[in-house]
């Protein structure tokens, strides 16, 4: 049965118009997605390719070599040593356990070197290198490279890493790196991106922690292809880094040597400065450290050595280290004295063995007293009642100011780490640090460099220089970078009477050189090279009236860390001044025996250039230091012309 026209016509109209929609609506699909795809492939072109690089490209950076340091004659102080090290790939390797049995037949391997590499790929990424073992010899190395083809994963590889050949001699002086440790990074507001790379070392003290910024470099950076999961496939570019720049020092290595092997078995510290433009020529403190040990990680028990050691090796006492100078700072207020006018080099003091202050008595360390002293005689012979009327004459804010012309209460800007200020005490210093009064006992006690005068073997070292030169000389440590001189910093002459001066200066020759000199005994005997000096006792104790009484007990009767600091500070030659010296033993005794022969010892050594000769020194002293030279553990000793050689 036929349907009616009418309703085949109307179906087929329904069906064509949505036929229409639907075909209209694929096309502004179409159209909207040929537009997408035209935006994505043409307009947007750049973006999504940087994308997809950034997805196949990696960049990594490159560590730069670190600079060198030298000292003054360009002899290597700190460098960078090429590092040999085998790393394992687990993924390559298969049975790491095995290729590290076999890799162990090659090279060194303890049982604890296989299990800490097993933990560590284990702990890692398939594809990610685990160090086996790092400082290897080369012939180790070229084992491993010649059996690779049998020790799948396994890879040598060389890097480089700081090194100092010079074992302690400058350890507290150019310090050590170390790994970039969480506490490092915590104190950078900025950290250099550097600092993220596993192990990268920097400096953690000394030279190499001041002058950081200048040794490490600049890094460079690697373009290296990776797959979907991170592997390495090649390298695609490589800019090699700028590396840090080289430091050279004012120091003398030999010096140096000499300087530390001299203090050998001492807790002391030693500071030569060039009087004419204040190079630092040596910076010693003893006992000393091997820098090495902390670069490749020191050991547990290495560390308690150095931390319950009581001489304190870790310490540096020629800057950080601060001392009661005693009787060196007597040129101080004597100064002082003469400068504000209330004595002058004639006048005279009479000394009873002591001086009575209030209900005080205030002692000279001779007990029977000096009699008549002047100036000249009373720093020769190391008179305190002298020193204690000058004061008293002249106050401490005026003994506090020569002090401060002279170098003492100032942190030198200079790169070595904890730098001490020392102190030259006042009146306003007391009221607003304790809490009190200034008292006349006070001044008499800062007057012979006790009570709260505190000074370095550093300062005491420029104050010499100073009063050597009459210039204001400054400490100099870096001579040069990358070959381009530091400056000297001179400013100027001392604001002190010349006349003043020299006066102080022939009594510090007479302390060395005259028969009642507290430093005659070490006196040079070269005439071309006399020292002009000052011993110095420090006490660490207090003595009582009761023990004045019964006799004070001696320094060597007495345990270590009670006995008096010994002190002697010098400059040579006399009538051309060259260099200057301070002296510093802890608990040493007496300046005279303890510090004094150092000096002469030390001032020769740098005035030579080489072992000093045994002419310079008095003939009944010559068999002695003859023995003495030949036991010092020096690096390169040249044989010691004997007395019974030229006999």
């Amino acid at each position: 049965m036929r349907r009616p026209p009418r309703d085949t016509d109307l179906s087929t109209r329904r069906i064509g118009r949505r036929a229409l929609v639907l075909g209209g609506a694929q096309l502004a699909f179409a159209g909207l997605l040929g537009w997408r795809m035209r935006q994505m492939q043409v307009e947007q072109s750049e973006e999504y390719r940087m994308l997809a690089e950034e997805n196949r490209i990696n960049m990594r950076l490159l560590p730069p070599a670190r600079g060198l340091i030298f000292d003054r004659n360009g002899s290597p102080i700190a460098i960078n040593d090429q590092n040999y090290r085998v790393v394992i790939v687990r993924e390559d390797a298969g049975n790491v356990e095995e290729v590290l049995q076999e890799l162990g037949r090659l090279i060194p391997l303890t049982e604890e070197d296989i299990e800490r590499t097993l933990r560590e790929t284990r702990r890692r990424s398939s594809f990610v290198p685990v160090t086996v073992a790092d400082r290897l010899s080369w012939d180790d190395l070229a084992r491993v490279a010649v059996n690779a083809p049998a020790l799948p994963g396994v890879r040598p590889e060389v890097g480089l890493s700081r090194a100092y050949p010079l074992g302690s001699d400058f350890a507290h002086v150019v310090g050590y790196v170390g790994p970039v440790s969480d506490y490092d990074l915590s104190k950078l507001q900025d950290p250099d991106p550097l600092l993220q790379i596993p192990k990268f070392q920097i400096g953690k003290s000394g030279i190499e922690a001041k002058e950081e910024m200048v040794l490490r470099g600049r890094a460079g950076n690697s373009q290296i292809e990776v797959n979907a999961v991170g592997r390495v496939m090649r390298e695609l570019s490589r800019t090699e880094g700028t590396a840090g720049r080289n430091l050279q020092l004012t120091i003398d290595e030999t010096l140096q040597n000499y300087v530390q092997a001299r203090l050998d078995g001492e807790s002391a510290a030693v500071v030569v400065t060039d009087v004419r433009n204040g190079d630092l020529l040596a910076v010693a403190s003893s006992p000393t450290f091997d820098p090495n040990k902390f670069v490749r990680g020191i050991s547990g028990a290495d560390y308690r050595l150095l931390t319950e050691n009581k001489f304190r090796p870790l310490a540096n006492k020629s800057v950080q280290g601060v001392y009661p100078p005693g009787s060196t700072f007597k040129m101080v207020t004597a100064l002082a004295a003469l400068e504000a006018g209330v004595v002058s080099p004639e006048d005279t003091v009479w000394c009873p063995g002591y001086l009575s202050a209030g209900s005080r008595r205030f002692h000279c360390w001779k007990r029977g007293g000096h009699g008549h002293m002047n100036l000249h005689q009373s720093l020769q012979q190391s008179c305190d009642v002298y020193y204690y009327e000058a004061a008293q004459r002249v106050g401490i804010d005026k003994i506090s100011e020569m002090a401060r012309k002279l170098g003492m209460g100032t942190r030198f800007d200079i790169p070595m780490s904890a730098v001490a200020e020392g102190l030259t005490p006042t009146r306003d210093w007391k009221a607003t640090r304790r809490g009190a009064d200034w008292v006349i006992g006070d001044t008499l006690n800062a007057s012979i460099g006790q009570g709260f005068v505190l000074a370095s073997p550093l300062q005491l070292s420029v104050m010499t220089a100073r009063l050597a030169s009459g210039n204001a000389i400054a400490p100099r440590l870096i001579r040069a970078v990358d070959g381009v001189e530091e400056p000297v910093r001179l400013e100027g002459p001392l604001d002190i009477n010349p006349y003043h001066l020299r006066a102080v200066q022939r009594a510090m020759f007479a302390v060395s050189n005259s028969n009642r000199g507290t430093a005659y005994r070490s006196r040079i005997n070269d005439e071309t090279l006399q020292m002009a000096g000052k011993t110095g006792t420090s006490q660490v104790r207090n003595i009582t009236a009761a023990e004045r009484r019964r006799g004070v007990f001696r320094n060597e009767d007495l345990p270590w860390e009670r006995r008096d600091h010994a002190l002697f500070v010098g400059f040579a030659p006399y009538n051309d001044p060259k260099v200057a010296v301070s002296v510093v033993v802890e608990h040493g005794g007496g300046g005279s025996t303890a510090a004094a022969p150092i000096a002469r010892d030390v001032i020769l050594r740098t005035l030579h250039g080489d072992l000093p000769p045994l002419e310079a020194y008095p003939a009944g002293q010559r068999e002695r230091i003859e023995q003495e030279q030949r036991a010092l553990p020096l690096r390169d000793r040249k044989p010691v012309e004997t007395v019974s050689s030229r006999a």
